[in-house]
């Protein structure tokens, strides 16, 4: 995954995101503050997508993604992209669709690891007992993704 490597921050999106890309395809989504460093195609579909998802015009992305992680880790986050908009699944749910049923704790740690935000939705995640658990965007930003997912769901 080395060569050019391609930013775009979007200041006035769900408190500021920061896009980075390659050539092939995305890299990162994160909250905060970021820089704007030379323009592609991948960072352009990207961000007209996020624009849509917050705008309730869009419930699926469908950039290509390229998340830098561990086989484990890409494993979990390929049971995240399962997760269908405005449902949840408990962190024992992902462990058991990949095949660890006693590993919930290492799901959480590669929820917190997950280099997409939004796009690959660690935020629907939530605890066994339906409690949020963590998100690393802070969970004021879960509750809001979340209700954001739920009223789309619904047709509000």
């Amino acid at each position: 995954m080395a060569g050019v490597q391609y930013s775009r921050w979007l200041p006035d999106l769900f408190g500021g995101i920061c896009l980075t890309a390659s050539e092939t395809g995305l890299r990162s989504v994160q909250f905060g503050t970021g820089e704007t460093h030379e323009s592609n195609a991948i960072l352009d579909a990207a961000e007209e997508q996020l624009r849509e998802y917050f705008a309730r015009e869009r419930s699926e992305f469908n950039v290509p993604l390229e998340p830098a992680g561990t086989p484990f880790q890409l494993e979990v986050w390929k049971a995240l992209l399962a997760i269908p908009y405005g449902e949840t699944r408990s962190y024992r749910d992902i462990a058991v669709a990949v095949g660890r049923p006693q590993g919930f704790q290492a799901i959480g740690q590669a929820n917190t690891a997950n280099p997409l935000a939004v796009v690959i939705p660690c935020h629907r995640v939530i605890n066994h007992d339906g409690s949020l658990g963590g998100y690393g965007g802070g969970l004021e930003r879960k509750r809001e993704l979340l209700a954001l997912e739920k009223r789309y769901a619904l047709g509000f």
